[in-house]
């Protein structure tokens, strides 16, 4: 697990075992809209709070599995930055759109850490349920139209759809930002143009059971992709790092 991911796992359960402890210890750090003025930390404390067990349990479950990849993808100072950002962009979401609605959870900041996962491996899928399979990028957008949905429809349930569709509207620019960095562009073109094109002539003999956990995700994700949209479907940095993988007679330069 990496560093952030660890860190913002146990905030939250400590939070919340504040909150099923000390009685008083929620109300001020609810974000109440129209009370922000008074309460600006709540800006930042509401994402730790949270209004039941189920309601922290798909929170956390969300961080456990989308955060670790993409903080390894964009380093944990841009991890806890999207992070925060998203979640502070679900409460101006809710100031803008819902400001007489109390709202607390970590759901903005975990959509939007989603969204990210999103945007770098679009085609990975997640099992609804437990049962049905989805692509993250068809969730995600099912995700905001049923938020924009219900948003607008008057938000039923006590469901901060408003926040929600911040977390990802922050995600969004955070990452679209980092992507347009000088410095991000620069490393990629040059990467781009030092990285020679590698043929895989048999990457079915890639024995992932021989593959380091830490590397086992990486190749799971290309080789799925190989099977979803073929090789000609690969970057250059991907052909390059599943190379390391292939048994050394099938890899021709």
């Amino acid at each position: 697990m990496t560093p952030w991911v660890r860190r913002l796992l146990g905030a939250n359960i400590v939070v919340f075992f504040l909150q099923q402890t000390v009685p008083s210890f929620t109300e001020p750090l609810v974000f109440v809209p129209m009370a922000v003025l008074m309460r600006p930390w709540s800006l930042v404390t509401y994402m730790f709070l949270h209004a039941g067990l189920m309601h922290i349990a798909f929170n956390m479950l969300g961080l456990y599995f989308f955060g670790p990849r993409v903080e390894a993808r964009i380093g944990s100072r841009r991890f806890i930055t999207l992070y925060m950002l998203a979640g502070v962009s679900g409460a101006l979401f809710s100031f803008l759109f819902a400001p007489y609605a109390g709202v607390v959870g970590a759901s903005a900041a975990v959509l939007g850490v989603m969204l990210a996962y999103a945007m770098y491996w679009p085609r990975d899928q997640v099992l609804v349920w437990g049962i049905v399979p989805v692509e993250i990028r068809w969730l995600v957008l099912i995700t905001t139209v049923l938020a924009l949905w219900s948003g607008f429809g008057g938000s039923r349930g006590g469901v901060a759809d408003f926040a929600h569709l911040g977390g990802f509207a922050g995600a969004f620019l955070y990452i679209k930002w980092i992507a347009r960095r000088p410095g991000m562009v620069r490393f990629e073109r040059q990467v781009a143009k030092q990285t020679p094109v590698v043929e895989l002539a048999n990457w079915k003999r890639v024995n992932r059971e021989k593959v380091h956990e830490v590397n086992r995700a990486e190749v799971d994700r290309i080789l799925d992709k190989i099977n979803a949209t073929g090789m000609g479907s690969l970057t250059a940095q991907e052909r390059t790092f599943l190379a390391h993988f292939v048994p050394k007679d099938d890899t021709v330069m």
